[in-house]
């Protein structure tokens, strides 16, 4: 189940596993293709699973996925597939393994098109949450409206990831993430 914004902000102070993640990734944008790629994987990985089970897995689909370089991932075939379905270090199901490697493919058309998947995503920018939702369905594979919400948020481009109390929030704002701005 995802946590509220304000849930997830008291975990850090529970849970080593979500501190570094909480403190420096959770709401900050980033224009990095591979780092927006692995954030729709774990998204995508996390759906029926708790976030502290993709945090524990986290440095194994790094390794299994190749960094999340967009290219290699992209060109994952049949072994790399059946690789990746037999490598504990991961979830291993194959819609979701599936999913990634498509998903990866629709990311370098992205890159080819706009530059990169974050000026796609500027390009949309902004929509609701229910846009979103309807964007990426038609667009990628295994992304529902949690996923999708997940996601966005996670990168700056829905508001939500912390309590307005919350002192990462001080820090996010100085990176003026997309949220924070409306103009199209």
């Amino acid at each position: 189940m995802a946590f509220s914004y304000c849930e997830y902000c008291k975990v850090p102070t529970t849970n080593p596993l979500h501190t570094k993640y909480h403190d420096t990734e959770y709401g900050f944008p980033s224009r990095d293709d591979s780092v927006l790629l692995e954030r729709l994987v774990l998204e995508i990985n996390q759906a029926g699973l708790s976030w502290e089970t993709i945090l524990k897995k986290r440095e194994g689909f790094y390794q299994a996925f190749r960094e999340f370089d967009v290219p290699t991932v992209a060109a994952f075939g049949p072994d790399d597939r059946e690789r990746l379905l037999a490598d504990a270090g991961i979830i291993r199901n194959r819609m979701k393994v599936d999913a990634a490697i498509h998903n990866a493919g629709i990311v370098m058309g992205m890159i080819d098109e706009h530059g990169s998947f974050a000026n796609w995503l500027d390009s949309l920018h902004p929509l609701s949450r229910e846009e979103w939702t309807k964007v990426f369905k038609k667009t990628f594979k295994f992304t529902g409206g949690e996923i999708v919400n997940e996601f966005l948020m996670s990168l700056g481009y829905l508001s939500g990831t912390h309590d307005e109390k919350c002192p990462v929030m001080d820090q996010i704002r100085l990176q003026n993430p997309p949220w924070m701005t409306v103009v199209r």
